[in-house]
Protein backbone atom coordinates (compact mmCIF):
# COMPACT_ATOMS: atom_id res chain seq x y z
CA UNK A 1 0.00 0.00 0.00
CA UNK A 2 1.44 3.30 -0.83
CA UNK A 3 0.09 6.94 -0.44
CA UNK A 4 -0.13 9.63 -2.60
CA UNK A 5 0.14 13.47 -2.40
CA UNK A 6 -2.98 15.06 -4.13
CA UNK A 7 -4.36 18.32 -4.72
CA UNK A 8 -8.11 19.35 -4.95
CA UNK A 9 -8.75 22.31 -6.59
CA UNK A 10 -12.82 23.69 -6.65
CA UNK A 11 -13.39 24.14 -10.61
CA UNK A 12 -15.21 27.99 -11.26
CA UNK A 13 -18.32 26.03 -12.60
CA UNK A 14 -18.31 23.61 -9.89
CA UNK A 15 -16.53 20.05 -8.84
CA UNK A 16 -13.55 19.73 -7.76
CA UNK A 17 -9.90 19.13 -10.03
CA UNK A 18 -7.60 16.41 -8.89
CA UNK A 19 -4.05 16.10 -9.50
CA UNK A 20 -1.25 14.22 -7.99
CA UNK A 21 2.41 15.85 -7.94
CA UNK A 22 4.34 12.94 -8.08
CA UNK A 23 2.97 11.53 -11.08
CA UNK A 24 2.76 14.34 -14.10
CA UNK A 25 -0.42 14.14 -16.10
CA UNK A 26 -2.95 12.03 -13.50
CA UNK A 27 -5.28 14.28 -13.41
CA UNK A 28 -9.28 13.53 -12.51
CA UNK A 29 -11.96 15.55 -11.96
CA UNK A 30 -15.83 14.86 -9.43
CA UNK A 31 -18.53 16.59 -9.04
CA UNK A 32 -18.20 16.28 -5.25
CA UNK A 33 -14.60 16.80 -3.16
CA UNK A 34 -15.50 12.59 -2.64
CA UNK A 35 -16.31 11.53 -6.37
CA UNK A 36 -13.18 13.69 -7.22
CA UNK A 37 -10.68 11.89 -4.50
CA UNK A 38 -12.31 7.69 -5.78
CA UNK A 39 -11.78 8.96 -9.73
CA UNK A 40 -8.38 9.94 -8.74
CA UNK A 41 -7.43 6.75 -6.67
CA UNK A 42 -8.95 5.06 -10.02
CA UNK A 43 -5.95 7.06 -12.18
CA UNK A 44 -3.11 6.91 -9.65
CA UNK A 45 -4.27 2.89 -9.91
CA UNK A 46 -3.95 3.04 -13.99
CA UNK A 47 -1.10 5.20 -13.59
CA UNK A 48 0.98 2.56 -11.61
CA UNK A 49 -0.87 -0.61 -13.62
CA UNK A 50 1.23 1.33 -16.65
CA UNK A 51 4.16 2.30 -15.25
CA UNK A 52 4.45 -1.59 -13.74
CA UNK A 53 3.66 -2.83 -17.27
CA UNK A 54 6.70 -0.77 -18.78
CA UNK A 55 8.84 -1.71 -16.51
CA UNK A 56 9.37 1.52 -14.66
CA UNK A 57 9.89 2.46 -11.10
CA UNK A 58 7.19 3.51 -8.87
CA UNK A 59 7.89 7.25 -7.60
CA UNK A 60 8.53 7.68 -3.65
CA UNK A 61 6.78 10.45 -1.61
CA UNK A 62 10.23 10.37 0.30
CA UNK A 63 12.04 11.88 -2.60
CA UNK A 64 9.95 14.81 -2.74
CA UNK A 65 10.89 17.92 -0.48
CA UNK A 66 8.30 20.57 -0.30
CA UNK A 67 8.20 24.30 0.91
CA UNK A 68 5.95 27.66 0.85
CA UNK A 69 7.40 30.37 -0.88
CA UNK A 70 6.24 33.96 -0.17
CA UNK A 71 5.28 36.08 -2.94
CA UNK A 72 4.19 39.85 -2.19
CA UNK A 73 0.97 40.70 -4.38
Amino acid sequence: MKSFRVILEPNELGGYTATVPLLPGCISEGDTREEALANIKEAIELYIESLQADGEPIPSEESIEEAVVEVAV
